[in-house]
């Protein structure tokens, strides 16, 4: 596996996003640009108010996983601040994903694993102890995503990676960035983007037979 995760940080969410929209995460931004992380999915699901299951994943996640949490549509309390993200970085956390805001950007930023989420705010989650669970299939920004999945973030977004299949999705991506060199080239050259791409011809065929 760690050959595949490797492979995921040599390309970007972009080229993946030119292929497909499915493990997309939606509406979830970088917190600090540039920023990238990619590891196995340590999932936490916790209801709009409690935060607890937070905090216990910590104790378990595992180096260079990425805590995936989701907040039950939660866009107005923050589940993460700055001491759970020095925890997380004392636990060598590879990142977070956030649905839903986080508070204290100066210390999170400072000092924490790079973050996903809805922004910020300061007002914050409850530890109550009532609801919640970890390593447990959750949906975060309109993905389902599993413990184990490969999360793959960087600066353009979130994408949620099942194992099966993987590797070759990553060497795709390889051969995907090798040819931009090439492109960049001919437009160096003085070549158009639409003939390269194909799209001149595609939209005069178009209006010729319409």
């Amino acid at each position: 596996m760690e050959a595949v995760l490797s492979a995921f940080r040599e390309v970007s969410t972009g080229s993946l996003g030119h292929l497909t929209d499915f493990g997309y995460a939606g509406g979830l931004d970088a917190l600090t640009r540039p920023q990238k992380a990619i590891g196995l999915a340590f999932t936490v699901h916790i209801p709009s108010l409690d935060a607890t299951n937070v905090h216990y994943a910590i104790n378990l996640v595992e180096p260079g996983e990425v805590l995936v949490i989701d907040t039950s549509g939660e866009r107005n309390r923050a589940c993460w601040g700055g001491v759970v993200a020095h925890a997380a970085l004392r636990a060598k956390v590879a990142g977070v994903v956030v649905d839903g805001p986080i508070t204290d950007w100066v210390e999170v930023t400072a000092s924490g694993p790079p973050v996903w989420c809805r922004g910020l705010s300061a007002i914050t989650g409850r530890r109550l102890g009532l609801e919640g669970a970890v390593l447990t299939p959750v949906q975060v920004g309109g993905a389902v995503v599993q413990p184990g999945d490969i999360v793959f973030a960087d600066t353009d977004g979130v994408f949620f990676v099942p194992p099966d299949g993987a590797a070759e999705l990553a060497q795709a991506l390889r051969a995907r960035e090798a040819r931009e060199p090439e492109l960049k080239r001919r437009l160096d050259a003085g070549e158009k983007m639409a003939d390269i791409s194909g799209a001149w011809k595609a939209v005069e065929e178009a209006r010729a037979h319409g």
